[in-house]
């Protein structure tokens, strides 16, 4: 699995509970979808459903066909609980 063309990526997942964060190889031309497979995060947090969440690379959405380059961070979002602007808003009234 050290082949010297695999590409060297991270796998992030941040749920309510636990956090997960996985450094793996992948081919040359692997999706997103494919790297979250390969990183099991599916298996180790079964509340993710790839059909209703967001993922991305470094903070930017991105479709699950999308290719990963050598050291992304592959980001599996969770839907915001409460809209950033209106808890800044709560946050200033005090």
């Amino acid at each position: 699995m050290d082949a010297p063309d695999w590409v060297a990526i991270e796998v992030v997942y941040v749920g309510a509970e636990r956090e997960f964060l996985k450094a793996l190889r992948v081919p040359p031309g692997t999706s997103l979808r494919g790297a979250i497979e390969r990183s099991r995060v599916l298996q180790e947090c079964p509340e993710i459903d790839l059909g209703r969440l967001s993922v991305g690379i470094f903070g930017r959405v991105c479709a699950l066909e999308a290719t990963v380059a050598a050291g992304d961070r592959v980001e599996i979002y969770r839907p915001l609980v409460r809209d950033p602007k209106e808890a800044r808003r709560a946050r200033a009234r005090g």
